[in-house]
């Protein structure tokens, strides 16, 4: 698996830009500037005033129906929090980790988080 940030990522509807995208490593090495949403495992998005909106309700839209099984978004203020989304019948099924909280997920790889490190406040 490649971590890649800020990629252009097509979608049906357009060209989106997550904050950071997984994909295979094959699709990675292939990629160049552009990555195509069918490659993608999971993209997530780090929510700020600017891109609350955006981030939280047109941009899981458009993953889900570019089909990509997972969307996190991530949100700092007032406290981290991560939204864990799983694609389930076309729309994304959250899943909230508060700061403080460990969250151990299997997919899309296995993983142990608490969104309190992920903030360096």
């Amino acid at each position: 698996m490649e971590i890649l940030e800020a990629i252009n990522l097509v979608v049906p509807d357009g060209l989106l830009i997550p904050d950071i995208a997984v994909c295979e490593a094959d699709a990675a090495a292939e990629a160049g500037l552009t990555l195509n949403a069918h490659d993608v495992l999971l993209v997530v998005e780090i929510a700020s005033p600017s891109t609350r909106v955006t981030d939280k309700k047109m941009k899981p839209a458009l993953y889900a129906a570019a089909g990509i099984a997972h969307y996190w978004r991530l949100e700092l203020d007032p406290a981290p929090r991560l939204y864990l989304g799983r694609l389930e019948n076309g729309a994304y099924t959250d899943r909230l980790v508060q700061a403080g909280e460990t969250a151990t997920i299997g997919r899309p790889f296995p993983i142990s988080i608490d969104p309190a490190h992920l903030s360096h406040r």
